[in-house]
């Protein structure tokens, strides 16, 4: 092993202080590594190795800043990010060393959440709502009658399906594919309601819905409902969304002639109408049928006894869910819940 002078020494350990790496140091000073690293171990131990590999292009303060974006809903996206750095002349980095970034901070990349969108005033809506029905107890919310509308389609459902396969599996099979047809498909509209005691009458809608089919509807699924299930008028509250045709001056003389209370119901707020639910699960039950409907006549059959199928117990655990929706929104001030 060649010994090095003294002045070679101290320049190695000068420039070693400058914060050069041993390779960089070996080259400009004609020794090898290992004798930069053995000066460096004994007269400079505090000095951190290099870990190797292309050094980080982004700042602490950027990762920083990167992140804050995020968190604040600044920005939603890496790509957003990505081009907020360079516009901003910070950085000029790929969308893939933000990503790097982000999960490294604990953030993951999930699928946006389809929900209707709120503005300030719905928030404020929904939020007095809240506040005003923060004290029923789910002997109150038994007292309402909830209802809506749904499409059902006749092949497939509007929602994603998922298939399990192995890795590596090429092609795609039969049982991967959700077909679709551009043409004969078909849907219906159908009417619903359901109380403490059991879902309601149903009714399929043919032609679309307005101000006098609504009224119709109501005088026959709802009041045969309320007869079947022994509810006076006086006994309950009906829950509508605000749908122009449910506001509309023909359905509002209709309650007022019925002398039925009707729920002041937010905008926004398919979170907070446990109906959601049933539907979701109708279309659950009529996916899990082994052949399509052959015609819509027969999807209207399947449609009716699945919806009869749905038992008294889930209608009142999604009744008996209603405080904890109400904590929810007022948790948030009439924002987005988990409902």
């Amino acid at each position: 092993m060649k010994k090095i002078s003294e002045e070679k020494r101290g320049i190695i350990i000068n420039l070693l202080d400058s914060g050069l790496s041993a390779r960089e140091i070996a080259k400009q000073c004609n020794v090898g590594r290992s004798t930069v690293n053995r000066i460096r171990n004994k007269l400079r131990p505090d000095i951190n190795k290099s870990t190797g590999g292309r050094p980080d292009k982004l700042t602490n303060q950027t990762k920083r800043y990167i992140v804050r974006s995020i968190s604040s809903g600044q920005s939603d996206t890496a790509t957003n990010i990505t081009k907020q750095l360079k516009n901003d002349a910070i950085v000029d980095v790929n969308s893939e060393t933000v990503r790097h970034t982000l999960r490294k901070s604990g953030l993951t990349a999930r699928k946006k959440v389809k929900k209707p969108r709120l503005q300030h005033h719905h928030k404020k809506k929904r939020y007095e709502f809240a506040k005003k029905y923060k004290d029923w107890t789910v002997e109150d919310w038994k007292q309402v009658i909830w209802s809506d509308e749904t499409k059902v389609n006749r092949i497939g459902s509007d929602g994603c399906k998922w298939v399990w396969k192995k890795s590596g599996d090429s092609g795609i099979k039969d049982r991967e594919v959700e077909g679709t047809v551009k043409f004969g498909g078909g849907s219906l509209m159908v009417w619903g309601c359901f109380t403490a005691k059991g879902v309601g009458y149903l009714t399929r809608i043919d032609g679309g819905l307005n101000a006098e089919l609504y009224v119709n509807i109501l005088n026959d699924e709802l009041i045969q409902t309320l007869e079947y299930y022994e509810y006076s008028k006086d006994d309950i509250v009906f829950q509508q969304d605000n749908d122009p045709k449910h506001t509309s001056r023909l359905a509002k003389n209709w309650f007022a002639e019925n002398e039925i209370e009707v729920l002041d119901w937010p905008p926004q707020s398919l979170d907070l109408n446990p109906i959601e639910y049933l539907w979701i699960e109708l279309k659950k039950r009529l996916n899990s049928y082994s052949n399509e409907a052959t015609s819509m006549h027969q999807l209207w059959e399947r449609i009716e006894e699945t919806w009869n199928s749905i038992s008294i117990e889930t209608c009142m655990n999604l009744i008996e869910s209603m405080p904890n929706r109400i904590n929810a929104v007022l948790k948030v001030k009439g924002g987005y819940t988990k409902y």
